[in-house]
């Protein structure tokens, strides 16, 4: 067993030049390259959490002014909207308004016509008085004319 113990403290003492020669190298890599790569790796993720966050924020941009054009477009529909419905309303009172005028004409037409059938009918039934007079005048002469002919014989 002591050669045993003497071989591990032969291998022990043989590996002491390596386990100084790998602090070396592990300080060296502390020191000159894991700091860098530390700063490289901060300054990426820097770098790429900000490309992140200014895209959601041009994202949100974009968003409130696709929302603002839909409101000015939701704006001009209802515009033209009531745009419209004052034109059908101005277009509805012009042709209300021409109705009663066109009522108001025709119903001085109508006074008018019955105004002057009326005097037609007065005229007409002054003239059939006058001509039934004459006629039964006429008559009366012809069937008085043979009677007093006769009976003056």
């Amino acid at each position: 067993m002591e050669t045993i113990l003497r071989q591990v403290g032969e291998l022990l003492v043989s590996a002491i030049p390596t386990a100084i020669f790998l602090l070396v190298v592990w300080a060296g890599y502390v020191f000159i390259v894991h700091g860098k790569l530390e700063q490289v790796l901060k300054q990426r993720h820097e770098l790429t959490a900000g490309a992140v966050a200014r895209a959601r924020q041009e994202i949100a941009t974009a968003e409130a002014r696709t929302a603002e054009y839909e409101q000015k477009l939701r704006d001009a529909r209802s515009a033209i909207y009531q745009l419209q419905q004052a034109n059908r309303q101005k277009l509805l009172e012009q042709r209300s308004a021409a109705l009663a005028e066109a009522r108001k004409q025709t119903g001085e037409t109508v006074k008018k016509a019955r105004t002057a059938l009326e005097q037609d009918i007065m005229e007409a039934k002054a003239a059939l008085e006058q001509q039934a007079g004459v006629l039964a005048d006429k008559v009366i002469e012809s069937v008085l004319r043979p009677a007093a002919a006769a009976g003056g014989r």
